[in-house]
């Protein structure tokens, strides 16, 4: 055999050494990619506990809103109380806050409304 060729031992070793660099790297990708994506599950699952807990706190905030609301309109005999107010499916969660915040004005401009109409309240 000349110097520039290598013998077929040669190139099967060189081969089989290839094979196992690329397994041994494929394996820590895949070690690597395992362990991030336990993170972001992990994470996910947090996220998903954080928004349980808010979405039970707004229910609550919700509730006793509604509570007050119906406190202020039962003295008025010719207003009839709804049922107690359920979740809008297509409001966005990122908008959560704005929309408790508009919360305390609209019951504020209730009681103002219920107030004036005391009047009639008293018949």
């Amino acid at each position: 055999m000349t110097e520039g060729t290598t013998s077929p031992a040669m190139r099967y070793k060189e081969i089989v050494g290839l094979a196992r660099g690329s397994a041994d790297s494929l394996r820590a990708w895949e070690l690597a990619r395992a362990d991030e994506i336990e993170r972001q599950l992990s994470d996910a699952q947090a996220a998903v506990v954080a928004a349980q807990d808010q979405e039970e706190k707004t229910r609550e905030r919700a509730g006793r809103w509604w509570k007050m609301a119906l406190h202020n309109v039962s003295r008025l005999n010719f207003v009839e109380a709804l049922d107690d107010p359920q979740p809008v499916t297509t409001a966005r969660p990122q908008y959560l806050d704005r929309y408790l915040e508009e919360v305390k004005p609209s019951y504020q401009e209730l009681v103002q409304a219920v107030l004036g109409l005391g009047w009639r309240a008293k018949r």
